[in-house]
């Protein structure tokens, strides 16, 4: 990993705040519209129940987007500790570029503009706003945000990765529920089973090098390609 760390913030009453009302299902960046191709998935049958849900999501979060995500939200929290706005827009570039279908260029430049806009109107931050006014509504990649944002509110790496994976998690399990495969009980079922996996992801990501960055999960990509064309849908992804 790189020898450039972000220095350690520390976390006042105001960051956990934050935190927790930026990366709560109601904070307005609409990600209960997205399933990630797990539609897909469960129409295939491929994803048929608790324990075949827990796996997929499983691997979304610690081989798939999930894997890329943490890696670009790690390098934007870093880059705006120092006021980096070019590093910052590299890793937003990044996060943008490195997405198998065009669902999930849409999943996360949808969400990462809502995040940006709203964070930008009711928490307003100069760097934020010089970063925005360089980006010339370009798109906009969700981690990106969430890292820059995070680091702007002195909230600990750490705890910003474990909180968005955590976020994602909990939205595929949604998505889950909504499809009528898992209920509300086998929901928290899985999500306490992907508690290990959230943390050792997030571990691997603060000791991953840089060079080491990408996803496999073929099986996730195809799903999502096939979500594109499919006749009836609940979700956008």
């Amino acid at each position: 990993m790189n020898d450039r760390t972000s220095p350690s913030p520390v976390l006042g009453k105001g960051g956990f705040y934050r935190l927790l009302a930026w990366l709560s299902p109601g904070f307005p960046v609409g990600a209960f519209s997205f399933s990630h191709g797990l539609e897909a998935a469960v129409e295939g049958g491929s994803v048929r129940g608790r324990a075949s849900l827990e796996q997929w999501v499983g691997a979304v979060l610690a081989l798939g987007s999930g894997r890329i995500d943490l890696d670009i939200l790690r390098d934007a929290h870093c880059a705006a500790m120092h006021e980096d706005i070019e590093a910052l827009t590299l890793a937003n570039r990044r996060g943008v570029a490195f997405r198998a279908t065009a669902e999930m260029v849409i999943e996360t430049t949808a969400q990462g503009t809502a995040f940006l806009g709203t964070c930008r109107a009711a928490w307003p931050d100069p760097f934020l706003d010089r970063w925005a006014a360089t980006l010339d509504d370009g798109p906009i990649c969700y981690a990106a945000a969430v890292g820059a944002a995070t680091a702007r509110a002195g909230v600990p790496l750490e705890w910003t990765l474990t909180a968005y994976l955590q976020a994602m998690a909990a939205n595929l399990v949604s998505a889950g529920l909504r499809l009528g495969i898992i209920g509300q009980t086998d929901g928290q079922r899985t999500l306490a089973a992907l508690e290990p996996v959230i943390s050792r992801a997030v571990t691997a990501t603060l000791t991953r090098d840089r060079s080491s960055f990408g996803a496999a999960t073929l099986a996730v990509d195809l799903a999502s390609i096939a979500h594109e064309t499919q006749y009836t849908r609940l979700f956008r992804s």
